[in-house]
């Protein structure tokens, strides 16, 4: 993992976005690594990080029959643990390595039926304060264009 807002960025272009505050301060390596060191459970899982930006970010999450209820379709607690990592990650992508950072409220709303394929999850940050960030989370079935669940948040951040 990097040390912290100062460390290198990947490019030049990045250089000129950080400077606007618009560069993520976390990279997809380092959030990958974050997972694997910090969040184990959702390293197993398979959550990688696709693409990150300032305040987004793109998971994918290959689906196992671990993860299937009955009918063959992916679980709800799945779905949910697989956004409250996207908004954590969106959340990262701006303010920085304050990996303390918890969930305070989230809220899923399942809008159909996902089939027994890999999830994408894509989340962003929609207003970022002191203490909290508020955003949101689109979770879509690998190949498909219709949203399976669409979460909100509030991410708590610790300061000091």
């Amino acid at each position: 993992m990097t040390d912290g807002p100062d460390a290198e960025l990947d490019s030049p272009a990045d250089d000129k976005l950080a400077a606007m505050g618009k560069a993520p301060v976390f990279t997809p390596v380092d959030f990958d690594r974050l997972l694997e060191k910090g969040l184990p459970q959702a390293h197993r899982a398979g959550i990688r990080t696709k693409e990150m930006g300032h305040g987004t970010i793109t998971l994918t999450m290959p689906v196992s029959e671990d993860f299937l209820r009955p009918g063959g379709t992916v679980s709800g607690p799945t779905m949910f643990a697989l956004a409250d990592v996207a908004l954590y990650g969106a959340v990262l992508s701006m303010a920085g390595h304050i990996v303390l950072a918890v969930t305070s409220n989230m809220t899923i709303t399942f809008l159909r039926r996902p089939p027994a394929k890999p999830l994408l999850a894509y989340a962003r940050i929609v207003r970022m304060g002191r203490s909290l960030a508020y955003g949101e989370v689109t979770v879509h079935s690998e190949g498909e264009d219709d949203p399976v669940a669409h979460a909100t948040g509030t991410y708590a951040i610790p300061r000091g």
